[in-house]
């Protein structure tokens, strides 16, 4: 690119706008997915007054959501094959504390059968998951 009146010299200026376009589209993109990569599976649990327990590492969770679909942290697992999943799983874990977390909705015959076959695979500590009750406000 020449400069006017016969100067031979080159403009090094950088055009930045499609550099700011594309970071601009690139972080429109992470702000819309980001929450959808939230791990976990979605589940509405009963509401209790215990007291939260402090965990100091993650446990071993196993979780039956609302199509009682059983999934170990967050691998979909069937029903028959928790049993011994869950035996390979504790072989090489010297602490072997499982927690349960299940949908409100769901029958309590699945959640006995998954406490069945989780007991039957070796686990002593078995916890239950729930959400604290949430406390309505004194009217005066």
């Amino acid at each position: 690119m020449a400069m006017g009146s016969g100067s031979k010299r080159f403009m090094s200026d950088i055009n930045v706008t499609p550099l700011v376009d594309v970071m601009l589209v690139l972080l429109i993109i992470f702000m819309v997915t980001a929450p959808m990569m939230m791990q976990g599976v979605n589940v509405s649990l009963p509401q209790t007054r215990s007291k939260p327990l402090t965990a100091e590492k993650e446990y071993l969770t196993v979780t039956i959501d609302r199509n009682a679909q059983v999934f170990i942290n967050d691998y979909k697992v069937a029903l028959e094959a928790l049993e011994d999943k869950m035996k390979r799983i504790l072989e090489g874990r010297p602490d072997q504390r499982v927690y349960l977390r299940a949908d409100k909705q769901v029958p309590y015959g699945v959640v006995v059968q998954v406490v069945s076959q989780i007991k039957n695979a070796g686990v002593q500590k078995l916890g239950m998951v729930t959400e604290p009750v949430k406390k309505k406000p004194h009217r005066r």
